[in-house]
């Protein structure tokens, strides 16, 4: 059976490790951020975790009761992160389009990280503290419930997939994302417009466009669509 997880307090007053640091969650989430930056998913390892924070691996179930429990206090972290210093200013589009592309910054700020946690639901604080502030701020601006929960839904899922999506191109080995973005370049433009005419016509467009992400014209797009929503079920 795990270890049973005690208080952050308790867990302070413990020991320091042999380098004289005192161990917290938030320092071995940290840690574990800048391993997975450096080395990848493949390389966060309780062991690995241990060395870097020059402490025994077993140490580390003191503060989480496994990997996955630390999986989801990094996915929370990303949007604590992203929440850091957001204040609602009662206008809800401006409110929407601000959390969104802040999760968004967070987690391509840290690829390798978005995509080991972006599909996960970790129901803890930061993330609870994220859907409280979407569900308040259309709420708040007179969307029914119903209404509320779909584009809640919408608004977070595209989120974090746009997110993944993002992360995934960053974290290519360097070389086949520069080949991936010269494609658009070297064969997309080189179309001929007798066989691929819709192509050819679009090309110097999609070589600009498709290197950058989409995310924010297809959140644009949702507050568009969730602004008529909210046109027609007012009186």
């Amino acid at each position: 059976m795990p270890k049973p997880v005690v208080s952050e307090d308790k867990r302070r007053r413990r020991r320091p490790t042999k380098n004289g640091t005192v161990l917290s969650e938030q320092l071995i989430v940290d840690t574990a951020l800048r391993m997975l930056r450096e080395h990848g998913s493949a390389g966060l390892t309780a062991r690995r975790l241990g060395l870097a924070l020059d402490a025994d691996p077993s140490t580390l179930y003191r503060y989480f009761r496994g990997m996955d429990e630390l999986t989801l206090a990094i996915g929370d972290a990303l949007v604590g992160q992203a929440l850091r210093g957001w204040e609602p200013t009662g206008e809800w589009r401006a409110d929407l389009r601000a959390i969104g592309l802040r999760i968004h910054a967070a987690y391509v700020a840290h690829p390798q990280a978005a995509q080991l946690t972006a599909s996960r639901v970790t129901g803890r604080p930061n993330e609870l503290a994220a859907d409280e502030a979407v569900l308040d701020v259309l709420r708040t601006a007179g969307f029914p419930l119903p209404d509320t929960v779909r584009i809640y839904h919408a608004f977070i899922d595209q989120t974090l997939a746009f997110a993944a999506l993002d992360a995934a191109s960053l974290a290519l080995p360097s070389a086949a994302l520069r080949a991936d973005e010269a494609m658009w370049r070297s064969t997309y433009a080189r179309l001929p417009r007798t066989t691929h005419p819709r192509i050819a016509e679009a090309a110097p467009l999609l070589a600009s466009r498709m290197v950058d992400s989409a995310y924010p014209t297809a959140l644009e797009m949702l507050l568009d669509s969730a602004a008529a929503q909210l046109k027609s079920a007012r009186p």
